[in-house]
């Protein structure tokens, strides 16, 4: 026959060859759609992103120009700003405590002292809606939303700021190009800029930012604008930061990209398990056909056309799970806003992204052919005998060397390709791949140690249903290796998220140590700080470090300045530690926070010696220093000669104050300071109320409660990982369903040894029992591989990225085995339900499908 009724022969014979195997194949077409689901879902929520950002660019801003300064705006600064026209709106930012007299109740908050007509792009969103135009003008305040439920509060009742109360004008709602989460750590709180002293907050040691917003005339040069401000920061050494709309949209599609990308690369992880499970539906289904193949071959068929009938139904079933998938994502995309719309400076505009799909259903097709290759090639080595073999044939086996390693190295160059795409960097893919590759060869590993050890615990004296169950797992047809790719890989990537959360967070839970402070006070002028001291002690409450704090700057590293040294190339010397803003302290002795490493602490010194000073370890390395070098501080005005005598390591994740240099005492007691104070107060209500006494007596200072603070860490922590979670989730889904695909599809098989097994005298219950030993050992095996993996990942992200001693919950870890072996089991039975029912003679007549 020629080539076009050979094709057509072969697609009708591919149809026809289906009809009884569809529902075995489902299941595993159910994986491709999970996992095209991930992946169109997250790449559609990224173009709607993407679109929103760019069409909002503007409002990411508020403004055409944003310049910002931790102290007033120098004289060339603004005479440059006022140079280039336009309309100017100011602003003065600071945490402040702020005071609801309706409730008695006190909260740290994020105060934006504001004058003009800010935001130009975008509106402030507020309830009633004037609020956000009449506020400035009648002296009232906006309020952020989460505080006015919180407290139970209404426009008209009141917030005291400082000196002032003033009158709550409405709910604030939506600020342009701030997320809700920006007010996770403090309320946002909008008052007038206008009489901002008379709060009294202005004071020497307050954390002020000054803010310039600036709205040009249509057609300005804004590159000559971005050149001007540039001469001012390079050639005039001027400290300041400011923002253009387009580095604006810049910075925040960066952000958005990378959280993308990882998401998106978590969800192809669930596609690439998808592959997985077509493949081993694959071999288990062509291990059943390999008569029909032999006969097929028998009566003239090649074997590329007996190749084609089953690659036209893996392409089949990879294209329709795929166009399922897209569809699915579609529409799990319209929720994935409710997930993260607290972190988006925009709102979102949804549509259908077309590209995406069209990505997605290449993806899923692609992942199912390439996967289905590796048993489907088998097919072209059976031959006409093979109808007189009756020995089980491993299909693998078929395969020469040669064509595993070129389909191996096929589907790495693929996934290595489809993470470039992602990421949009070759390095970062090629590690992801590796990664990848490394992580399935140990679940892989681990695979074959469990079958041989299961071969190997075997003993006579066991029962016969855990004889029965332990050699399920390494007989013929078992299922030990494709459930640990699929479930133990989900499982390791969901418990690591889980255990690095934990790990975050028990490195900050210090509220249970006795010896620690749960109450912080900053901002203490030095006239107050007596008085604040004595309404702690009358209260009741311990002191447990009550500091001074001097504001100072570097001049110089030996001799050379820090503009010398800032702009020699050749120097591995931090800006960032070159030019900040040093808030240092004077004793003369090491706290228990505190390690000395190098040198000799010295904890008293005159003002008429050089003075030796003690530098924190990393930012030794950061300025590039040694022991000896000279350093010159200009403490407000006034040069200070040291050296480094000594430099020491910091525990910086207690809460207490800690400093980059500390001074010896004799040395800055005249200079202007204020102080900080840690307190132990009994109860969360006791350092409430000692909260709301100071701010009526010392409305400047601003206390840091760490039982909010921790508890605001949580919620944040908890809302990113639900995120990732919810994207990884795709995984454990997969492999529960390839696990569900391969329980059914080896039904018959499951039925066949059933039957064999009642034949030579074993009760319906002792099948099931059976059944039952084999699955929780294949739980629990699967859940250890990846909850394994998930420490040793874990243990890793601790030590490289955080530098935290990684210790694991075992009561957690406990619970997660139980859990996970559960949903093995249920799932494994479900799929096998009734094969101890079946008669013998339905087996012997080969009746069952």
């Amino acid at each position: 026959m020629n080539n076009q009724k050979s094709l057509l022969w072969t697609f009708k014979m591919a149809w026809r060859d289906s009809r009884s195997n569809r529902s075995k194949l489902f299941l595993f077409m159910a994986a491709i759609i999970v996992g095209v689901a991930a992946q169109v879902a997250i790449t559609s929520f990224r173009a709607n992103l993407n679109t929103s950002i760019e069409s909002q660019a503007k409002e990411l801003l508020g403004a055409d120009l944003e310049v910002e300064r931790n102290a007033p705006f120098q004289e060339e600064l603004q005479a440059v700003l006022d140079s280039l026209g336009g309309e100017v709106s100011t602003a003065l930012e600071f945490n402040s405590m702020a005071f609801f007299p309706k409730t008695g109740t006190t909260r740290l908050s994020q105060i934006s002292a504001v004058e003009g007509g800010f935001p130009f792009y975008g509106d402030l969103i507020t309830e009633p809606a004037s609020a956000a135009q009449t506020f400035q003008q009648n002296g009232g305040a906006l309020v952020d939303e989460p505080v006015m439920r919180l407290f139970d509060l209404q426009p008209g009742d009141s917030v005291k700021i400082g000196q002032i109360t003033y009158k709550i004008e409405g709910t604030l709602i939506e600020i342009p190009g701030q997320p809700v989460a920006a007010s996770f750590f403090g309320p946002r709180i909008f008052i007038p800029k206008e009489n901002v002293e008379e709060t009294g907050l202005l004071q020497r040691g307050s954390r002020l930012e000054y803010v310039s917003w600036h709205k040009f005339p249509e057609g300005t040069d804004m590159a000559y604008v971005d050149d001007r401000l540039d001469q001012l920061r390079d050639q005039q050494n001027l400290r300041f930061g400011y923002d253009t709309v387009d580095e604006r949209e810049e910075e925040v599609g960066e952000a958005i990209l990378y959280l993308s990308n990882f998401l998106n690369l978590i969800g192809f992880i669930a596609l690439l398990l998808g592959g997985i499970g077509v493949a081993s539906s694959i071999f288990v289904y062509i291990r059943q056909k390999i008569d029909t193949v032999a006969v097929l071959r028998c009566v003239g068929v090649s074997s590329n056309q007996a190749l084609l009938i089953y690659l036209i139904q893996a392409a089949a079933m990879g294209l329709t799970g795929s166009v399922l998938g897209a569809a699915l994502g579609s529409i799990i995309q319209l929720y994935l806003p409710v997930l993260v719309q607290d972190f988006l400076p925009v709102d979102i505009d949804l549509y259908i992204s077309w590209f995406s799909i069209a990505i997605g259903i290449g993806t899923g097709l692609a992942i199912s052919i390439l996967f289905a290759l590796f048993p489907l090639l088998a097919v072209k080595k059976i031959s006409p005998l093979f109808t007189l073999r009756s020995i089980s044939i491993n299909l693998i086996e078929l395969l020469t060397n040669n064509t595993k390693a070129i389909l191996s190295f096929i589907l790495l160059i693929f996934v290595t390709g489809y993470a470039w795409l992602m990421i949009g960097e070759f390095l970062p893919a090629l590690f992801f791949t590796l990664g990848l590759v490394a992580c399935l060869a140990l679940l892989t590993g681990f695979a074959k140690l469990i079958m041989k050890g299961s071969r190997k615990f075997l003993r006579a004296g066991f029962s016969y249903e855990l004889r029965q169950g332990l050699a399920n797992l390494y007989r013929p047809n078992n299922q030990t290796t494709t459930l640990l790719l699929t479930f133990g890989l989900g499982v390791t990537m969901i418990s690591s998220l889980y255990l690095t959360q934990d790990m975050l967070l028990d490195q900050i839970d210090f509220g249970d140590q006795e010896d620690l402070p749960n109450l912080a006070l900053y901002d203490i002028q030095y006239d107050q700080n007596e008085g604040v001291n004595e309404i702690i002690t009358s209260n009741g409450h311990e002191i447990l470090q009550n500091v001074p704090i001097v504001t100072m700057r570097l001049q110089s590293i030996n001799g050379e300045t820090t503009e010398e040294i800032d702009a020699d190339t050749t120097r591995d010397v931090s800006g960032w530690a070159l030019n900040r803003e040093y808030r240092s302290t004077y004793r003369d002795s090491l706290l228990p926070t505190e390690t000395l490493v190098e040198g000799e602490w010295i904890g008293q010194a005159g003002m008429n010696e050089i003075v030796p000073v003690s530098i924190e370890a990393d930012q030794m390395d950061n300025l590039d220093a040694s022991i000896g070098d000279t350093l010159t501080w200009d403490v407000q005005g006034i040069p200070i000669q040291s050296y480094i005598a000594s430099t020491r390591t910091v525990t910086w994740d207690q809460p207490s104050p800690n400093f980059f240099v500390v001074f010896p005492s004799g040395v800055l007691e005249n200079a202007p300071q204020f102080f900080a104070t840690t307190i132990k107060t009994q109860s969360r209500e006791a350092s409430l109320r000692l909260q709301q006494e100071l701010v009526q007596e010392y409305p400047n200072v601003s206390a840091i409660d760490v039982g909010q603070v921790l508890d605001t860490v949580r919620n944040f922590l908890d809302k990113v990982t639900f995120v990732i979670q919810f994207i990884g989730l795709f995984s454990i889904i997969t492999g529960l369903i390839v696990l569900a695909g391969s329980a059914a599809t080896s039904r018959f098989q499951r039925i066949r040894e059933a039957v064999l097994l009642r034949t030579l005298g074993a009760s319906k219950r002792q099948v099931i029992k059976i059944q039952v030993i084999e699955y929780v050992l294949l739980g629990v095996m699967a859940s250890l591989t990846g909850l394994i993996l998930s420490l040793g990942a874990s243990y890793l992200i601790g030590y490289f990225y955080f530098d935290i001693q990684f210790v694991p919950d075992f009561f957690i870890i406990g619970a997660e085995i139980l859990i996970l072996t559960a949903l093995v089991l249920l799932i494994g039975l479900l799929n096998t339900r009734g094969v101890h029912n079946k008669p013998p003679l339905e087996v012997l007549r080969a009746e069952v499908v």
